[in-house]
Formats: C-alpha cells, structure tokens, sequence
C-alpha cells in the first residue's frame, strides 16, 4: 500500500468531531502515556480512538464524552500529569465486541489500539499502535455484520475532463468476503446504481459533495476524502501494487493516459476502484489479501430499478416497519447458508435482462423443483454448510480462529456429497457449477492433521493441536501434565540409589524443587548433590536432573501455547496461499442454495415456471401477490387475478383484455394497488430466474420497471407529497421505453380535482401516443372519468375491481374485470373508516350537487380537432342550469335534520325494481310514517 500516513486522506469536516489537543500548554507535563496517546491520536484525527491498558480500552477528551454518551458508561475526570483535568470513559477489553457494534452504528469510525508486547517485558512504556480502523463499511468482525446481508465499501468519482464529462466512477467492495466490483454509468444512472448497490459507505472526493444534492436516500455514512485519493495515476498504481500485475488488461480494463488527464473509457471506473483500495488497506492496515478479483459490474445486464420502486415492491423491506418481514426477501428466501442469502438479496435488486441467462437460471430451479429427492437431498448437505466467504476472508487477514478453520474443513467435506448428487442431474446449467466445484482435499487433509476436532474457543485455552501432530507439543504437554508422576518417579529412584528412605522433593517460590534429607541420613548424600539451604532438623541440595527438569516442567505450559500457536498461524497461513478455490467454491455453493431454495419455494407456495421471451407480451393468468397470500388470516384465501398486457396484438384473443395501457378503476381499498404489485413482483421473479405465483405465466422481458405507488413526503427537502409524486412520475416519462413496465397508482390526487384529473389525462395520453415510451403501463386511479379514454386510444384498456352493494354498504370481491367503474365509493368507504354518520349525510348531499354539473361527459365527448391537434385536454365547466352549491354557507356545517337524513338512508336502501306492488305501497306508508315524526 501507498506510504501516506493512514489519516492523511481525513477531511477538516471529519477531524473537527474530534479535535486534537493543539494547545502546547496543555500537554506540557503529561505522562508517558498521554504523549503516547497523542502521538497516536494525531494520525487518526477522524476517528474514536480506543486505547488499551492492560485490561481496558480507554478514551480521553472529545472521544471520551462521545463514548459515554453513545455506550451509556460513566464518564470521569483525570490529570494525567495535563495542566488541567482530562475527561475519561473505559470499558474491559472482552466488552469489544460488545460496545464497537454501537459506536459504528451510531456514525463513527473507530480506530482499535492494541498493546504490541507484553507488559512485563517493556523497558519503559508499552509499545502500542493502531491495528485496525473499523468504519460504517469496513466491518470484518461478526458483531458487526448480518448473516445475509452484503455488507459494501463504495467509492464514487464524477468525471471533470472532457473525455469523463457527464460520467460516474463507481466500485464497491465487500471487506468480509473479498467481492470487488466496479463500474462506470451515465450521471443521471448514478442514483439507479447506488440504490440497486446499497452500501453502507460511501466515499467521495470531498470537492464534490454537491454532485450529491440530488439524492434523496442516503441511508450510508458518507465520507469524503482528499482529492489526490481520486488521482487515477495513483489509483492505478494501487490496483496494480495490490493484485502484483503489469496493467489491468486482464482484467477487462483500459490503461492509456492522456495530457489532460486518463481518457480511457475505463479511467473514473479505475479511479474509484483506486479509491476504495486504498481505503480498504488503510483500515485494515494494508492486510487485504482475500480481494483476489477485480469484476466488472454492467449495470446494462439488469432490470433498472430505482428506488421508489425498490421502496413500492417491498423487495427486501416492508414499506411500513423497514424490517425483512413482510418482505419479498422474507417470503422467497429458503437458502440454508449466509452466502446463499447474500446472493439472493443481490439477485433480488438486479435481475436480469439477457432471455438466455434468465433460462439458464430457470432450468437449473426447474430440476430441482421437478425432483424432490434430489432437492430434499441437497438441501441437506448445504445445512452443514458454513458461511465459505467469510472464513476464506477471515483466514486471509489472519482473524480464523480454530473454530473457524474446523468449521471450513468441514464445509469443504461436503463437497464430494453434492458433487456425488448432481453428477447425473438434467440441467446444463447445475450441471456446469458442479464441475466447477473443487474439492480442495489437500486442505482438508492438513486442517485435520493439524487442529482438534473440537478446539476450544480461545487459543489461551490449549488444546488446539492435535496430539500427534507435533513431537515437541506432545513432549512439551507430556512434562506439563505429567509433572508430578515424574517427580515421584525421581524420588523414589533417589531413595533407592542412596539408601534414604525418608527423601522427599519439595517445592518453593526461592529455590525451585529440592531434595530434603533429615540429618539422621545426610552423610548418604552423594557428593554430586549440591546443597541450597539447611533447616534446623534437614538439609535441601539440587541435582543437575532435577535442575533441568525444573526448568522443563515450569515453562512447559508457556512453551506449549506458544507452541500452538506459532503452529497455528502456519497452518492458516499455508491455508490463505490456496484459497482462491475456496473463494471459488464459497460462489458455486451459494448459486446451488439459491437454486435449492428457489425451488422450495415454488414446490411450497405452488409457483409455476413462466415463459420468458423477447416479445412485448405480459400475460398472467390468476396472478397472485407473493407476499399478501403469505399474510391474510387463518381460512382466507387470496383471490387471484389475471391481467395481459399485448401492445403489438401478438396473443390471438378478444381485444377487451390486450392493449398497451390498462386503467384500472375502483374505490379505495379494493385492491387496486395489490394488483399493481403482484404484476411488478412477478416480473421481477421471472426475470430474477425464479418461479412466479400464477396459474400461467408469459413474460416478454422488460428493462426497466417503474412504480408510482403510496403517498410519501420529502419535508427536509422541503418537497411536499405532490411534489414528490410528480418528481417520480416525471422521472418515469423520461426515462420509461418500449421495452419497460409502468406501474402507476393514483396520480394527480394530490393537488385539486380537476388539476389531478387532467394531469393523470394526459399522462395517459403520452404514455400511449409518445412512442419512445409507450411502455406496458397499468394506470390505477379513482379518477373513473379516465374510462372515457378507451374509446378515444385504441391501446387503452378500461378494467375495473369488481364490488357489490348490499344494504347501503360495499362489498369488495377484489376481482380484476373489463370495463370502468362508475364512481369511486370515497363516501362509503369514509363510512367504513367510522367517520361521523353527519359528515357522512353532508357528504352525500355535497356529491349530488357536484355531480349534476356532470363533469365526465363534458371530458368523455370525442376529440376535437384542436384538441387533437395539439393535445389539449377537452374543456371542463359546469352546467350552466345548475348552479354551484354554495359550500361555505354555515347550513354546510350544520347538524343535519335527522328525520331527513333517516328518509335518505332508507330511500338508498331500497330497490325499486324488486319490490312487489304490495311492498312498494308498505315502504310508502313508512317513509310517511318517518316524515311525520
């Protein structure tokens, strides 16, 4: 790595959190230790520094307050030998893991400083540094990372030069598992990516933070860096110092330079990777030798997502809780190792647009759904499966514990049994992971040979070589063990040699072990004896065995530890020089779980496989939504629906159910917004290469899906609901294409009636007349005057959710059919809601008023040729015959007459056309009997 001191790439904006004691005045007269400290702090001035002493870690001034305040400890006071009294905060060493999860969380980045050598052996302090720098997306230990949630390092470089003009640089890497990627997109794709990557560190050069205005989810820990960090020249250099090659080409990238500044292709894209390099061995001290692979990520491989659709379907989050449950994530993942969770989540958030790999994966998910056995079978062997990346990372950086290299030598056992099972199985795509899969035996063999099949969890313990793997061990533990059976070996054969039977060995702290003699036998101590003390009735001598076996016997347990683990550390040493096929098995495993889990989850929730091809066609048959039919109460069923979109007439069926544009009208709560996203989820499944819950399923590939779905405010921004709406929509219409699915929810109702009317018109109308974005769109609303459209547009379609009235009161029987509705039942489903029966009266009286000026004929009348011409809405204006109701009057707020309102309610209640003459004559008679009180 480069030899810029650690801190040199830290902002002014990231020190100023914790200033540096810059006062000479009150330094002067510190301790040792204190200078110490702040000798160290001064190369970490962005970060807490936690400090050990013995058995705590401790913090002073600014980092001391921050601690107590985020850890809830006490905070104290101390001289330290400062002109003044400094601030203090420390908790025990074994609380580590413990504490740093919630000081990364809470923002901060966190430089651990260890002591370098033993105590007792320091000739004046104790020699200490700086080990690791844990930051929000530098995180290799397990406190501080989720199972199945990838966790990223990303750097991101806009481009100033004319040949990088208009472009973004962008990589990501993932710390525990070694994953690095990079890429390169237009600036206007940078939000799409950065929301499709997720991760929880972002770093730029700090002249550029407003190209991070625009924004709107930044849920990372941004961390702006020095400018010179983004140099290509020495972004390239790292990269090529690191991965110890001549240039980038095999991996994929470009290398020319230019005189003002690289003009390849590839030059942001090397830059941020640059970038995120350096960073990465900053923080781990330069020890990052599990990043083996640079790949490069095409963002033109994958569906298009950007972030209120990921927000809309719910993908890996619930919209309400923010949590897994009630998540897509939550009801497909049925993966049995951390690595295949983590593949899944990514596969989730890209899927693919290529037909060819999406049968790939669908073939390989389609044996394993078709065959029980072999999926039963597999699945069982991936349960002894453990997190392959992870330790492989862990063993690279020299953190595997003994635990952890048992634990991937029992993983990389299990190999040969998959192996065994998919030899014969009818799928190219398992087929060709299988072969790739390696069975690494000669690290089996020596992590066997080596460690004890259960190694206690710390190395202190002993016990973690294996007996028999080491002669010096075993005679080393031999003497610490069995020291005292030899040591009554040694009496008893003293005793027998001089005749004295009284001879007893002896310890203390002054001489060590002795042989005492009563002085009835001294003149029988043989001259090799050499005497050490005289007691008043005995004499204490030392032999030159006894000598030496003492030696022996009181550092053998010291040597034996040490022993282990100098054996230890070659063992995982040899062990990270052959872990690229551990690396490359950890991939192959988590694509088989995926697979295995895909299936599980079509064979359990009864999905089907859909056709997946390069037409324009969406056509579903009794679609459901994966996750509302996993959530409705005991004993109800979900009710299916099935929707065709065919804007190039390809399915030979009644033109009521193709077209490009459905308008799907209905009141609130029908379930118009869950068929929205059923129909995005199961394009996505398909595309992901997953099974779909539906009947049927035929899935012309889509590049881009787009959701306008829910109300939401942007207040910090100072962007109201309809303002966030309409910045979604417009987005929509000047991204969408042919080849994309729109899924629009109730735009315009916003703002006034007739402002939100008209804009959902003529949204339509662009959807269907602007060819460049005449994409398959399902436009639901309560607006029903939209109906009048599809007799206007040929490739717009009117459907409806189908409800029933009954008594006064709505029914919603949540099925998808042709035709508009009428109206929108607000007033009823106000009622439902338990809104006061006077608001509800007035509300009714309100509606007839407004309904006479009789607004949807005026919109459903045909073109004129002005309007279409140009486009133009047709006019809307009240019926002069009927004036406006004069809602301000105070007889609007008014309780209303009761006895009135008791006539209404009663007269909507009836039937005209199923009363008999007699029945009509009784209603009569009591709506009289009403009115006269």
């Amino acid at each position: 790595m480069s030899d810029t001191p650690a801190d040199a790439s830290q902002t002014q904006e990231q020190a100023s959190l914790f200033p540096l004691p810059a006062d000479k005045k009150k330094r002067a007269g510190a301790t040792p230790l204190m200078r110490q400290y702040w000798k160290i702090k001064d190369r970490h001035p962005g970060a807490l520094l936690l400090f050990r002493m013995g058995d705590f870690y401790e913090t002073f001034e600014r980092d001391a307050e921050v601690v107590a305040d985020v850890l809830g400890i006490t905070l104290t006071k101390r001289g330290n030998g400062a002109a003044e009294d400094i601030p203090l905060a420390g908790f025990p060493h074994h609380a580590l893991e413990t504490h740093l999860p919630k000081l990364v969380s809470a923002g901060y980045r966190v430089a651990v400083c260890e002591q370098l050598e033993d105590a007792k052996f320091a000739r004046k302090i104790v020699k200490r540094d700086v080990v690791e720098v844990v930051t929000p997306g530098v995180a290799m230990r397990d406190q501080l990372l989720s199972a199945k949630h990838a966790h990223y390092l990303a750097a991101a470089v806009w481009g100033t030069t004319k040949h990088t003009q208009g472009r973004v640089g962008f990589a990501f890497v993932d710390a525990s598992t070694g994953a690095f990627f990079v890429a390169e997109a237009a600036a206007e794709d940078f939000e799409g990516l950065l929301q499709t990557v997720g991760p929880a560190e972002l770093l730029i050069d700090k002249r550029q933070k407003k190209q991070l205005q625009s924004i709107r989810d930044t849920s990372f820990a941004l961390t702006p860096q020095e400018d010179w960090v983004f140099s290509y020249d020495f972004a390239y250099e790292t990269l090529l110092r690191h991965f110890e090659t001549h240039s980038l080409k095999g991996y994929g990238f470009h290398d020319n330079h230019g005189d003002d500044g690289p003009n390849s292709a590839d030059a942001l894209a090397i830059a941020a990777a640059g970038a995120a390099l350096y960073y990465l061995g900053e923080t781990q001290k330069g020890r990052v030798p599990h990043v083996r692979r640079l790949q490069r990520y095409d963002a033109s491989d994958y569906i298009a997502l950007d972030a209120s659709t990921k927000r809309n379907l719910e993908l890996v989050a619930a919209m309400q809780s923010g949590r897994r449950d009630g998540s897509l994530i939550g009801v497909l993942d049925h993966t049995l190792t951390p690595m295949g969770g983590r593949l899944l989540r990514a596969w989730l958030v890209r899927p693919l647009q290529s037909v060819e790999k999406i049968e790939q994966r669908l073939d390989a998910v389609d044996a394993l759904f078709q065959s029980e056995r072999l999926r039963r079978s597999l699945r069982e062997e991936l349960k002894q499966v453990g997190d392959l990346e992870r330790l492989a990372a862990k063993v690279c950086t020299g953190r595997a514990t003994p635990r952890d290299l048992v634990t991937l030598k029992l993983t990389l056992r299990q190999i040969p049994h998959v192996k065994q099972l998919l030899v014969d199985v009818d799928s190219e795509t398992l087929a060709k992971v299988t072969a790739a899969l390696t069975l690494c035996q000669d690290t089996v063999d020596r992590i066997h040979a080596a460690l004890a099949d259960e190694p206690p969890a710390k190395m202190d313990a002993g016990g973690t070589i294996r007996s028999g793997f080491s002669d010096e061990l075993d005679d080393l533990r031999t003497v610490s063990k069995g020291g005292k059976t030899y040591l009554a070996e040694l009496q008893a054969r003293a005793a027998a040699e001089t005749g004295i039977t009284s001879l007893k060995i002896g310890y203390n702290k002054v001489f060590g072990y002795y042989l005492e003699v009563t002085n009835t036998h001294k003149d029988k101590v043989p001259a090799a004896w050499t005497r050490k003390q005289t007691l008043v009735n005995a004499e204490r001598y030392i032999t030159e065995d006894l000598k030496v076996y003492e030696e022996k016997i009181l550092t053998a347990e010291e040597r034996a530890l040490a022993l282990e683990q100098q054996l230890f550390s070659e063992l995982r040493m040899a062990v990270a020089e052959a872990v690229e096929p551990i690396q490359r098995n950890a991939r192959y495993l988590a694509m088989l779980d995926v697979f295995a889990g895909l299936a599980e989850a079509a064979r359990k929730y009864d999905y089907v496989r859909p056709t997946v091809d390069e037409s324009r066609v969406l056509d579903l048959e009794a679609a459901r939504h994966p996750v509302v039919e996993r959530t409705l109460p005991a004993g109800e069923a979900f009710i299916p629906n099935s929707v065709l979109l065919d804007p190039d007439g390809e399915v030979d069926i009644e033109p009521t159910r193709g077209g490009q544009v459905h308008v799907i009208t209905g009141p609130n709560m029908a379930g118009k917004s869950v068929v929205l996203r059923q129909v995005g989820l199961a394009v996505l499944l398909a595309q992901v290469g997953s099974f779909v819950p539906a009947k049927r399923a035929r899935i012309g590939v889509v590049d881009k899906i787009f959701t306008r779905v829910g109300a939401s405010d942007n207040l910090a921004a100072g962007e109201s609901t309809f303002l966030v709406e309409m910045n979604e929509t417009a987005n929509i219409l000047n991204n969408a294409t042919q080849r994309s699915l729109i899924l629009l929810d109730e735009v315009g109702r916003g703002t006034s009636t007739f402002d939100g009317l008209s804009i959902a018109w003529a949204i339509v109308e662009h959807l269907h007349d602007h060819t460049p974005v005449a994409a398959r769109t399902l436009f639901a609303t309560h607006y029903h005057e939209l109906n009048a459209l599809a007799d206007r547009l040929d490739g717009v379609l009117p459907f409806r959710i189908q409800v029933q009235e009954h008594d006064g009161r709505v029914i919603f029987l949540r099925t998808l059919i042709p035709g508009g509705a009428d109206h929108s039942y607000g007033i009823e489903v106000a009622r439902m809601a338990g809104l006061p029966e006077a608001v509800i009266a007035r509300a009714k009286h309100v509606l007839r008023h407004l309904e006479a000026h009789d607004v949807a004929a005026e919109m459903q009348g045909p073109r004129s040729e002005a309007a279409s011409g140009d486009g133009a809405l047709p006019s809307v204006r009240a019926t002069p015959e009927i004036p406006a109701p004069d809602l301000t009057a105070p007889v609007a707020y008014a309780a209303p007459d009761p006895i009135a309102a008791q006539l209404l309610d009663t007269l909507e209640a009836l039937d005209p056309n199923r009363l008999t003459p007699i029945e009509a004559l009784m209603k009569l008679a009591e709506l009289k009997q009403i009115a006269d009180g």
